[in-house]
């Protein structure tokens, strides 16, 4: 039995329908709503809030991998219950920050984590995901509304990782034999600029939408008001403020692992275009 945490996040349920379309076996999907969320397949829905630990012994009945995201509660508490409950391997998923910026805060509390799972005695694999397509979707109600799109570090391309090459990566590591013990640092096929992004959206939904350059001073005064000035700080450094060669690489891994190269940004902008209509 294979539990997956963030189950109707973008990477969960990517990895579910992955599951469920692969054969993998039995599988659950952690919601706080079981009744009102439906999964792929035979996949089971079940009751659990990652901020509660206690809540998730039901769930971790019978399991033998789990799919975790980091930071989502207490980890140190998750993963001893996934370890009481018999548990054999987790994949979790990290972030490349851990290698590229290791003296931001949530570098080091990822880190943390990754360590907190080594020292457990379950196997082990961890991802460490670049910065997520997914993330334009923050620029939906704008587009949506006609409204320029703002951003600061509009040319600096990143290689952005689709959230469901996440997922076929973890499913591989889940199911098939070779991957415990193994730390993979994952990104997409190409970097990707702001701009780009922006451009690929406008393709996507035939429309063009207008874009905006704008300071880091402006966009530090937004983000602090909502996330707090040092995380503020922290997703401005690893998006253009303070890259770096690890940062902006180009990896194969997620061809290495999966057999299938690693989705464009465009693709996701073209399978995501209704939230931009």
């Amino acid at each position: 039995m294979i539990l997956v945490t963030g189950a109707t996040g973008n990477t969960g349920s990517a990895l579910l329908r992955e599951l469920h379309t692969r054969g993998a076996g039995p599988s659950r999907g952690l919601t706080r709503d079981a009744a009102r969320t439906t999964f792929p397949g035979t996949a089971e829905a079940v009751e659990g809030d990652l901020t509660e630990p206690e809540s998730l012994k039901p769930a971790l009945h019978g399991v033998r991998s789990l799919f975790l995201v980091s930071r989502l509660g207490p980890d140190r508490e998750i993963i001893e219950a996934a370890r009481t409950a018999g548990v054999e391997h987790v994949v979790l998923v990290s972030s490349i920050t851990v290698q590229t910026h290791p003296h931001l805060r949530p570098a080091d509390e990822n880190l943390a984590v990754e360590l907190l799972l080594k020292e457990s005695g379950m196997a082990w694999t961890i991802l460490r995901p670049t910065q997520f397509a997914s993330n334009a979707a923050m620029w939906a109600a704008p587009i949506r509304n006609r409204e320029a799109v703002r951003a600061p570090y509009a040319d600096t391309g990143l290689p952005t990782i689709h959230p469901a090459d996440i997922a076929s990566v973890a499913r591989v590591a889940l199911t098939e034999p070779g991957h415990q013990g193994r730390t993979y640092a994952l990104t997409g096929p190409e970097q990707v600029t702001a701009r780009q992004q922006v451009e690929a959206i406008a393709a996507a939904i035939g429309r063009d939408i207008p874009f905006e350059a704008t300071s880091r001073r402006e966009a530090r005064a937004q983000m602090a008001a909502v996330f707090g000035e040092e995380a503020a700080d922290a997703v401005l450094d690893v998006t253009g403020g303070d890259v770096n060669d690890e940062l902006l690489r180009v990896r194969d891994t997620v061809s290495q692992v999966t057999g299938s190269r690693a989705r464009p940004f465009r693709q996701w902008a073209a399978e995501n275009a209704d939230l931009f209509r």
